[in-house]
């Protein structure tokens, strides 16, 4: 039996509120969370006073620069971040789109790393942010190459939820997606995390030749129409490629 102090969660329910905005006045940081308002005050003067938040000159909240150290330290041990951000910077040079690196954490995908777009229009992504294994590409790419028995596990127990206008919701539809990303080795989302957005995304490998990562290439759908894609595709799937080989897979 798991027991959870209600401070503490409630705390993080704050904390977390940060992931989707860089500030928040006190009042917004109540109507977000649900927490009421006095509970909400000793938190946040908790987490002030712990260097968690900053209160800034015109009165909203960020996060402390205690979460740098705290995120220094993590993007050290996360070695997958360090050999794939030269290659990624290398890709974003080359297609000025967006590259994200995403890894799988339990039932929902991770971002890790993140270049921008050179677009004037961006997406929103962020490191940190999670998205399910079933929607977008490089979400998907990692659930394509899950082993069976995991991936079938997943499909048995996930609700398929709409997110944005393309997000595929229909089993069978998404087991022949999965399927076709096997057979190919990449795959392609339009408007599935993001309405107007598009990705093409492939699985990055280790030496047991088991998925670790997804790298993908997005940006507005409109930079992803038939004579552009192989050309993306050959992109993302040459980077994913040599990740995989810095880290011993053989294909």
């Amino acid at each position: 039996m798991q027991v959870k102090n209600k401070t503490v969660v409630r705390s993080m329910d704050i904390l977390n509120l940060f992931i989707d905005h860089s500030s928040l006045s006190f009042n917004e940081i109540v109507e977000l969370s649900g927490i009421p308002k006095t509970s909400v005050y000793r938190m946040v003067l908790s987490l002030e006073e712990m260097g968690f938040l900053d209160k800034e000159t015109d009165g909203k909240y960020s996060l402390g620069l205690l979460f740098l150290q705290f995120g220094h330290l993590v993007a050290e041990r996360l070695d997958i971040r360090k050999v794939a951000l030269p290659i990624m910077q290398r890709l974003h040079h080359e297609v000025g789109e967006a590259v994200n690196l995403i890894v799988q954490d339990g039932k929902e995908a991770l971002y890790v790393e993140k270049l921008d777009t050179k677009q004037p229009v961006r997406l929103f992504t962020a490191i940190g942010r999670r998205s399910p294994l079933y929607a977008g590409a490089c979400s998907r790419i990692i659930l394509s190459f899950l082993p069976e028995d995991e991936r079938e596990q997943y499909l048995g127990e996930i609700e398929l939820k709409p997110i944005a206008s393309g997000t595929i919701t229909d089993k069978e539809e998404l087991l022949l997606v999965l399927e076709e990303s096997q057979k190919m080795r990449y795959t392609v989302s339009y408007s599935e995390l993001q309405d107007y957005s598009a990705a093409v995304a492939a699985p990055i490998f280790n030496h047991n030749g088991r998925i670790i990562a997804g790298i993908s290439i997005a940006g507005l759908d409109v930079n992803y129409q038939q004579e552009r894609l192989p050309y993306l595709v050959e992109k993302v799937k040459g980077a994913a490629q040599e990740i995989s080989r810095k880290f011993g897979y053989i294909s």
